[in-house]
């Protein structure tokens, strides 16, 4: 859960941050693309970690 949170708050983020900046329709999408890739990466991560620190 934690991964797909990720992805849509990166790709809402990324998006915001390309109209923010003047983008256009490909600019927003390749923002989005990358921030969601990104944070659903940290979120992955984040994941593991919790697991194997949580694991008894």
């Amino acid at each position: 859960m934690i991964v797909l949170a990720g992805l849509v708050f990166g790709a809402i983020f990324g998006a915001g941050l390309a109209k923010k900046r003047g983008g256009n329709t490909l600019d927003l999408l390749q923002y989005a693309a990358g921030f969601g890739i990104c944070f659903a990466l940290t979120g992955m991560f984040v994941t593991i970690f919790l697991d194997r620190m949580l694991a008894v």
